[in-house]
């Protein structure tokens, strides 16, 4: 498969979520590249109508590129937890609600996974996704999927990171995102994951 190769010298991250934008910036840093934040460029937040990450990155990276005439990079990702058939999954950010309370959503993960213990699942594995689009003005998309296996450990541990950090443990790993050095988390992440098949598609 051919991918489309990034030539142009600016790129919109299409996302608010000050996370994930330092996230992707570090992972970015060693390209000449200029890039802006949908904030930086009062870009407003799509409505994610889609029923999957992959139909939720889409959108939200097509709509930047449109609004701004410029390549735009879009990252949708959850938590996705074995015993809660998949949930929070596409809604792990609604989970926290409009205040982005993430210690709100991580306790109410914690009490389903309580209500499935009590009828005899004590299944706690769980993953993150991350899907990476890349899209183009002319609408042209180019769209990576990474993924990290783990467990959820209650209570919270660690205040690094974003999100579920806190309560996931990567396999392989005794402590949670939350406790890990932020460039260890990037390194291995899920996110880190998608980047390394972006990088090597179209930045390459």
């Amino acid at each position: 498969m051919t991918h489309r190769a990034f030539t142009e010298s600016e790129l919109v991250i299409a996302t608010h979520n000050k996370g994930k934008l330092r996230e992707i910036r570090e992972l970015l840093a060693d390209r000449s590249i200029t890039i802006y934040s949908a904030d930086e460029l009062d870009l407003p937040e799509p409505e994610e109508t889609e029923a999957t990450f992959t139909g939720n990155a889409i959108l939200k990276a097509k709509a930047a590129a449109l609004a701004s005439g410029k390549p735009a990079l879009a990252d949708d990702s959850g938590l996705v937890v074995t015993a809660l058939d998949g949930a929070p999954g596409i809604y792990s950010a609604r989970w926290a609600g409009p205040e982005k309370d993430f210690n709100a959503a991580m306790a109410r993960v914690e009490t389903e996974l309580g209500a499935k213990a009590n009828a005899g699942n004590d299944d706690r594995s769980a993953h993150f996704i991350c899907v990476l689009s890349l899209v183009w003005p002319d609408g042209h998309d180019e769209t990576f999927i990474g993924r990290i296996d783990g467990n959820l450990v209650w209570p919270m541990r660690g205040d690094r990171g974003f999100g579920y950090d806190p309560i996931f443990v990567a396999d392989g790993y005794d402590i949670t995102f939350g406790e890990m050095d932020p460039t260890i988390k990037a390194a291995i992440g899920h996110r880190a994951d998608a980047f390394t098949q972006l990088i090597t598609a179209c930045f390459s």
